[in-house]
């Protein structure tokens, strides 16, 4: 029988309902995503890091869980909140259920939360901390005692401890250095399928650790956090200029390249997270529809008057920036997941265009 369990807002709103998964409490920023399916790829990917995140659909757990569909080692989530959560599961790739997964690596979650009411909070109020509770007394001032996510450094929890190799190595590919900020498997995945040999250095690593072992192009990933607290990123996008070193950036990647060429960045109200954001790719007039995660936006302004730095793809939902690039040096980036773990593939085009602008900068 599941006990009863308390989401608590730190404005005081409570949500009550069913404990599933770990029977613990648990404390972050909590945020919404609107993806319908993909629950694992969310629950692992590493720039959910420190946030309590609430599926919009109404149903999660149906099909179960799986190895092989994880973005990284762990759950990286603080918490899960569903509406229902599906108790049994169907699927011939399947190996365990949610609750079981949730309770291995220590992850409450709550279900009977009505997500619409919640979802709509947060978009009124904005994302902010929260989190789930067996026993409500003194559970808000917990809360409020908990860090912001502004100012904070997650991208230190997340990274690798030590440099290595994804992959077999081809003789003869050209070497891509990623740093690790919290970034998914399906990148590296991805990269590698586009004929890349791949290096993943420490997020703190110089650009030094990386040109020594003969790198042709780095990438810098996705991950957790306020961009503005990784205080030796921007030393890293000067050196990567300075150098004229291909380069790559994605989600937090993109926010680390804005900061490092001039840019300033700020905390959206509620933050982007589905798999249906459309994206104007300036360019060509087209629109993507993609996969994104991220509560933290490159300011435009910021960028308006800076001649080397075109903006090449805009948020049709709210015109927050969604991808740059230098017109002079071989630097670009996106803010959404062109990967698109959960998500649609209109953006995979983007590994490719990589590939290309390393080989032409040889």
């Amino acid at each position: 029988m599941a006990e009863k369990a308390y989401l608590i807002l730190e404005d005081g709103e409570t949500f009550p309902g069913l404990g599933f998964g770990y029977p613990g409490d648990s404390l972050g920023e909590v945020v919404f995503n609107t993806s319908m399916s993909g629950y694992q790829e969310v629950l692992t990917d590493p720039s959910y890091n420190g946030q309590i995140i609430t599926m919009t659909y109404p149903m999660i757990g149906n099909y179960g869980v799986n190895a092989e569909d994880a973005e990284s080692e762990k759950v990286q989530v603080a918490g899960f909140v569903v509406k229902e959560y599906s108790k049994h599961f169907s699927n011939f790739r399947a190996e365990y259920s949610l609750d079981d997964y949730l309770a291995r690596a220590k992850v409450p979650g709550i279900e009977g939360v009505d997500t619409r009411k919640l979802t709509r909070h947060i978009r009124d109020k904005g994302a902010m901390r929260a989190g789930i509770f067996k026993d409500p007394d003194g559970a808000l001032k917990k809360v409020k005692a908990h860090p912001k996510m502004e100012g904070l450094d997650l991208a230190s929890r997340v990274t690798c401890t030590k440099s290595y190799t994804f992959g077999e190595e081809k003789p003869g590919a050209y070497t891509i250095g990623v740093f690790d900020f919290g970034v998914k498997t399906n990148i590296l995945r991805l990269l590698k399928d586009e004929g890349f040999n791949i290096r993943v250095y420490p997020g703190n690593s110089s650009l030094k650790d990386a040109l020594k072992d003969g790198v042709h192009g780095i990438f810098l990933s996705n991950g957790p956090g306020d961009p503005d607290a990784i205080k030796y990123a921007p030393g890293l996008v000067k050196d990567i200029a300075k150098e004229g070193i291909p380069c790559f950036g994605i989600c937090l990647g993109h926010q680390l390249l804005g900061l490092g060429l001039g840019g300033s960045t700020y905390k959206l109200k509620f933050g982007h997270r589905g798999a249906n954001q459309p994206v104007k790719n300036m360019d060509t007039d087209r629109v993507e529809i993609t996969s994104q995660n991220h509560g933290f936006a490159v300011d435009y302004e910021s960028l308006r008057d800076n001649s080397d730095i075109e903006i090449t793809h805009l948020n049709l939902n709210d015109n927050t920036v969604e991808g740059l690039r230098h017109r002079k040096l071989p630097i670009f980036s996106v803010q959404y997941h062109p990967e698109a773990s959960p998500g649609p593939h209109d953006s995979r085009y983007l590994f490719s265009k990589f590939f290309k602008i390393v080989h032409d900068n040889q």
